[in-house]
C-alpha cells in the first residue's frame, strides 16, 4: 500500500485507553525534520524507499530501504533525506500505560534496525491506516488494539537476536519450553534442557531469565501449578494425588509451593473455584 497521507485521529473517548494512535501516515517526498526538545507522542518510522539520515546524541544512522527507527517521545532528533526522494511511513502513539510498556520492553532510547522481512509490521500498519480512512465510528478503538499489536512485534523482531550469536531467541527457547510443558510431572537437569537448546546451561538461564521473567526451574513450577489448578477445578481428586500427579514430592510441599505462588491453599483454591461454578 503507498502511503501519500498523513491521519491524527481525533477521537477524545479513547484519552482513557492505556494505549491508543494519535497519528499514522507517509509521504513519498519526506522532508527534513528537526526537533530539539523531540516529538509530543512516542513514534516508529519505516524507510520504505530511497535513503535517509537519523540523527540523535552525536550518533549518524544511515537509513535505507526496510530501516525502522523507534523515537521516544521528547527524544531530541533530526531525520532527513540523503540522496534524492526518501519515501517515509510513520505512526505515532501515546496513552496512561506507554511509558509502563516501553520501561518494560526496555523501548526508553531510539532503537534503528534494519529487517528482511516485516511484512507481519506492514500488514498491521495497513489495517491501521484503513481503519482511520474509512471506520469513522470505532477506528481509534481498533487502532488502539492494533498499535499495541504493533510495538510488541516490533520489539520481538528488535530484540530477539541473541547479541552474542546472532541465534533467534525463539529458536533456542521454544523447544525448551515444549519439553518441560511435556515433562513438567518429571525432574531433569538443567543439562537436558540445554541440549534442547543446543546452547550451554549458563547461557540458557540468561537468555530464559531476560525473555521469560523467570528462570527455567520457575517455569516448571509454574507449570505444575497450572495444571494442579485444572485439577483441583475440574475433578474430586485428592489433593495429595494432584501434588504426585503435576511433580511435587509430597503434599506438604505441594501446599507451601501452592500458597506461596497463589497466595491460598489448594484447599481453599478448591472451595473457591466450585463456589464460582455455583
Amino acid at each position: 500500500m503507498v502511503i501519500n497521507q498523513n491521519i491524527y485521529p481525533y477521537g477524545a473517548q479513547v484519552k482513557n485507553l492505556p494505549i491508543y494512535l494519535t497519528g499514522i501516515g507517509g509521504s513519498e517526498f519526506q522532508y527534513h525534520i528537526k526537533r530539539s526538545e523531540g516529538y509530543y507522542w512516542h513514534q516508529i518510522l519505516y524507510s520504505a524507499n530511497g535513503t535517509g539520515c537519523l540523527k540523535y546524541n552525536n550518533v549518524s544512522i544511515n537509513m535505507s530501504e526496510g530501516y525502522y527507527f523507534f523515537l521516544p517521545a521528547g527524544f531530541p532528533h533530526e531525520y532527513y533525506p540523503t540522496n534524492g526522494n526518501w519515501n517515509v511511513q510513520w505512526l505515532a502513539f501515546d496513552g496512561y500505560a506507554c511509558v509502563q510498556i516501553l520501561n518494560e520492553l526496555k523501548m526508553t532510547k531510539p532503537i534503528a534496525v534494519q529487517f528482511t522481512d516485516s511484512s507481519s509490521l506492514q500488514k498491521t500498519f495497513n489495517k491501521m491506516f484503513t481503519a482511520q480512512k474509512y471506520d469513522k465510528v470505532y477506528a481509534d478503538y481498533i487502532c488502539s488494539g492494533l498499535i499495541y499489536q504493533y510495538v510488541i512485534e516490533f520489539h520481538r523482531m528488535a530484540f530477539d537476536k541473541n547479541l552474542s550469536g546472532g541465534n533467534d531467541k525463539s529458536n533456542i527457547l521454544t523447544p525448551v519450553i515444549n519439553y518441560i510443558d511435556e515433562n513438567f510431572q518429571e525432574d531433569f537437569p538443567i543439562t537436558i534442557l540445554a541440549e534442547k537448546a543446543g546452547v550451554s546451561p549458563q547461557h540458557l538461564c540468561r537468555i530464559f531469565k531476560q525473555t521469560m521473567h523467570m528462570r527455567p526451574n520457575e517455569y516448571v513450577i509454574r507449570r505444575r501449578l497450572k495444571e494442579a489448578k485444572c485439577l483441583l477445578s475440574e475433578t474430586d481428586m485428592p489433593i495429595s494425588d494432584i501434588g504426585t500427579r503435576t511433580g511435587f514430592s509430597d503434599a506438604g510441599y505441594f501446599s507451601t509451593v501452592f500458597k506461596r505462588y497463589e497466595g491460598i491453599s489448594p484447599v481453599e483454591y478448591r472451595k473457591s473455584q466450585k463456589f464460582i461454578k455455583l
